[in-house]
């Protein structure tokens, strides 16, 4: 099925600078075949965890963390970028390569015991994946799963989760 997948993956060189390959998956969600067996994969690492609750991280974790959300009956909760969310936040920052950024959920999203999936789009360094975890487990939540689509391994972004039940549905070994 992985090689399914990346068939549907477009692959674009030097961005967002020279020497990156950007995996991209607008392709993917393009596709309603690809579209539709993308979902329901990441919905079978799931299914069984009895989730409270779904977080996305902004904003391609927001498709199918949304799909998730409603296949397994549950709701969903958006991390977002500093500002972007209406109501009272808990902040969570985290280092980049060069500087720092920030993540915020909504502080009443999460319930002390919820048991949580996060899903985004890409496992590269782990940085931003890492910082919503920690953001979940202030809000009081447990993490019981983190899913991508896409893991770029040579990154080595899991390192960054022991503990963790981490799933990806593609795994790139290098650029």
């Amino acid at each position: 099925m992985e090689k399914y997948f990346k068939g549907l993956i477009r692959n674009v060189r030097d961005f967002p600078i020279k020497g990156i390959v950007f995996r991209d998956i607008t392709t993917l969600l393009k596709d309603p075949e690809g579209f539709a067996k993308c979902t329901e994969a990441l919905y079978d690492f799931s299914r069984d965890l009895n989730v409270d609750k779904v977080v996305g991280i902004d904003s391609r974790g927001f498709i199918i963390g949304g799909i998730l959300a409603n296949k397994l009956n549950v709701g969903f909760i958006p991390i977002r970028k500093p500002g972007k969310l209406p109501a009272e936040t808990i902040k969570q920052s985290y280092t980049l390569e060069y500087g720092e950024d920030m993540l915020e959920i909504h502080k009443d999203a999460i319930q002390p015991g919820d048991r949580v999936l996060l899903h985004d789009d890409l496992l590269a360094t782990g940085g931003t994946a890492r910082a919503a975890c920690d953001l979940i487990e202030k809000a009081g939540g447990e993490v019981v799963q983190v899913s991508f689509i896409i893991e770029l391994s040579f990154l080595g972004g899991r390192d960054k989760f022991e503990g963790y039940n981490v799933k990806a549905l593609v795994s790139y070994d290098s650029e």
